[in-house]
């Protein structure tokens, strides 16, 4: 080191700062991306009306499973198959080191008849509950598999300059596992998605109601942790001309309701965390005269933060001991009964990461197409699991028709849900840039705490 002289020094400097910058990524150019991404319209628009016309309900998506393990093992991926049933997971390798991100879709319809008079309507039946039902695509997963899709062949393309790893999630059972089964994100996640290799952040998109190519999201919690709740009441049969011969489990019910629409309009600071709870079904009785002896109610309960997600519960049990207690009666409340992940989390968007990936958004949808402060969503969602273990964003992508009234868009879950077409694009769009974008910044995300 003696004879390393001024001159020689620079020019050692010059030298290492020359292969350091041949070595760092160059950034994909976002023309080039949108332009890969719309190129895949056609295709894109051809599998989900494929997917729409053979909708499967939960924990039966064989044939789009199929569809989609075809599709990733002709681009060159690794394909897992079967995984949490009829899942799929590929892995895409860049030709350049760096993190792991993951991309997720969900593959189930619902048990829902179609009413939008499209061409490639479903005319599919299955089995929910025991009853042959009519199937369809009511909530666009059909959209959501087929723009994933479409964005695997878009990065597949351009794998030699990709820094790092993409891991594509092919999920089935988001609405839910049929009774009696495991399924959905966490079963995903037992059986491996987020392992070999691990992503160090996770990335996925739901379509929804707003003006067509919109993004909407919001740092923290973004969609409602959602809780099934059962009541099960016992008192004495009386006729009902005779109340006081017995005891009115039917009042008693009616009073419980009543007092749990007080908890959630009068015990929490709506303006700060909402909270819902809606009673939605009453099982009792046989006949107009008769008040009976046992009875059942259930419903939901919807939350925005844990502690206030145990709290109401609490509050809700209390609630049903010490009315039933004033009516004479016995009374019992379940909560997830017969769920094995005891429902869903709140899907927590990542405040770091939700504010780094703006620009990428906003490079896919277009400035001033996206909204980073959404309200919360009292729907709920299954991607919440995957941001249980790693950091984690998910945004929802505006897929009314044109020119068409808010007060006129169509609801997710109605008989005469439909995506805009137009828009498929730009979801493929978003999906590429979130996961080029983040391999490129080459620095795994932080999880933040829920909360903090």
């Amino acid at each position: 080191m003696k004879n390393l002289t001024p001159t020689r020094l620079a020019g050692l400097v010059l030298a290492l700062s020359m292969v350091s910058a041949a070595k760092a990524p160059v950034p994909i150019p976002a023309a080039e991306i949108n332009a890969a991404s719309d190129a895949m319209a056609t295709k894109v628009v051809a599998w989900r009306r494929d997917i729409h016309e053979h909708p499967e309900l939960s924990n039966r998506e064989f044939r789009t499973g199929a569809l989609v393990a075809a599709h990733l093992k002709s681009l060159g991926l690794g394909v897992r198959e079967n995984v949490a049933k009829t899942g799929v997971v590929a892995v895409l390798r860049g030709g350049r080191p760096g993190p792991v991100v993951a991309l997720r879709a969900d593959m189930d319809a619902l048990p829902v008849l179609e009413a939008t008079g499209l061409p490639f309507a479903s005319k599919a039946v299955g089995e929910y509950l025991g009853n042959k039902v009519p199937v369809a695509h009511a909530c666009g997963h059909d959209a959501h598999t087929a723009m994933l899709m479409g964005a695997a062949e878009v990065l597949a393309k351009m794998k030699d300059r990709i820094p790092g790893t993409v891991v594509f999630i092919f999920q089935p059972a988001e609405e839910g596992a049929p009774p009696g089964e495991k399924g959905g994100a966490s079963l995903m996640i037992e059986e491996g998605a987020l392992q070999n290799p691990a992503p160090s952040a996770i990335f996925g998109l739901h379509v929804f109601p707003g003006p067509p190519g919109t993004i909407h999201y919001r740092p923290g919690g973004f969609m409602a942790a959602s809780d099934k709740f059962q009541v099960f009441i016992k008192g004495k049969q009386t006729h009902g001309a005779a109340p006081w011969a017995g005891i009115d489990i039917m009042s008693l019910q009616a009073a419980i309701i009543q007092d749990f629409n007080r908890l959630a309009a009068r015990t929490v600071d709506v303006t700060a965390t909402p909270t819902v709870i809606t009673t939605a079904m009453v099982h009792g009785g046989v006949r107009y005269n008769i008040i009976p002896d046992a009875l059942e109610m259930g419903g939901t309960l919807r939350t925005f933060d844990n502690a206030q997600r145990q709290d109401i519960k609490n509050k809700m049990e209390k609630t049903v001991m010490s009315l039933a207690a004033a009516y004479g009666a016995e009374a019992k409340i379940a909560f997830n009964s017969g769920d094995p992940y005891g429902g869903n989390n709140v899907t927590f968007n990542d405040p770091n990461l939700t504010r780094a990936i703006l620009s990428s958004l906003e490079e896919a949808a277009g400035v001033g197409k996206v909204n980073i402060n959404r309200p919360p969503i009292t729907g709920a969602e299954d991607f919440a699991d995957y941001q249980a273990v790693i950091p984690g964003v998910f945004y929802h992508l505006g897929v009314s028709k044109a020119g068409v009234p808010p007060s006129e868009w169509t609801v997710n879950h109605a008989p005469n849900f439909d995506t805009n077409e137009d828009v498929l694009p730009i979801g493929v769009r978003t999906h590429v840039m979130t996961a080029i974008r983040y391999l490129e910044r080459g620095v795994p995300a932080v999880r933040t705490p829920q909360g903090g």
